[in-house]
């Protein structure tokens, strides 16, 4: 599978890893922590640990107060032109802003991360005429808010329906389906039980065509199911990693690069699609 992205192709034969970096103060769980250059310092240690991808954040995605676009803007441009001057890997830029988007992408930005399900088609459009890729996320609704009673009939159709929806809309826009990637957006919108489902029937999603990128790094859905908090729950979010590369999901979206990155290794090497590093193990005279 191949994925057109604003500086070139991104060829996807196995599972891609991609690093988070935050300049959000009030994230979740790590944004507010380190300073502009220890974030540009940060971003290079992820791809060194494996990182495929780099995703800058600057606005919280879950709840808390607006921040008007300047701010946003503000936090986030200095460290995307580091970042980009810095590392070789694609840089993808979480933001629901077209100007910001377009700035961004000027700036070295290749793909867009957009988590509130395209609201702004503009979005699209900058995308369009600038190669840009863009993440397509279902929200359930959910943008800022905290879900409250989410309900579905079925929670893998309503995900693919919105998908279908969002694409739609996007290739309406101008962009190419290759330009296109797909996310559930575990948490968002849904309960705990929802986004287990979701985990559950990956293949169904999949099923859908576009590159799939699943987020599950710390969320709630692990430390629900395993009661902990957010500094207990890496190897929750490695096991849905684990799961999530062996249906064959194209990107994995974490904070943890280095133990994921093995993570991937070791399922796709498992299933078959992988080589094993250094394979000497009875092989020697």
């Amino acid at each position: 599978m191949r994925l057109t992205h604003a500086h070139g192709e991104l060829e996807i034969d196995r599972c891609l890893v991609m690093g988070i970096v935050n300049r959000t103060p009030d994230s979740f769980y790590d944004g507010g922590r380190m300073g502009l250059q220890e974030s540009v310092d940060f971003a290079a240690r992820l791809v060194d640990e494996g990182a495929d991808l780099v995703d800058l954040g600057a606005v919280k995605a879950g709840p808390g107060p607006e921040v008007p676009p300047e701010e946003e803007a503000e936090r986030l441009m200095p460290l995307l032109e580091a970042v980009a001057a810095r590392v070789s890997a694609p840089v993808s830029v979480e933001t629901a802003d077209p100007k910001l988007a377009h700035r961004a992408i000027e700036a070295g930005a290749a793909i867009v991360n957009d988590v509130r399900g395209l609201t702004d088609e503009g979005l699209a459009e900058v995308c369009a005429g600038t190669g840009a890729a863009l993440v397509l996320m279902h929200s359930g609704g959910q943008i800022r808010g905290r879900p409250r009673h989410p309900r579905y009939s079925d929670v893998v159709d309503d995900v693919l329906r919105e998908w279908d929806a969002m694409v739609a809309r996007a290739v309406s826009a101008g962009m190419k389906r290759e330009q296109l990637i797909v996310d559930p957006g575990l948490d968002f919108g849904k309960t705990t039980y929802h986004s287990l489902e979701i985990v559950r029937r990956l293949d169904e999603l999949l099923a859908f065509g576009l590159p799939l990128m699943l987020a599950p790094s710390r969320k709630d859905v692990v430390g629900e199911t395993l009661d902990l908090p957010l500094d207990e729950r890496l190897e929750g979010t490695l096991a849905i990693v684990a799961l999530a590369v062996a249906a064959g999901a194209h990107i994995v979206r974490v904070h943890d690069v280095k133990a994921a990155a093995r993570t991937v290794a070791m399922t796709e090497a498992i299933a078959g699609r992988r080589k094993p590093a250094r394979p000497l193990r009875g092989l020697w005279d």
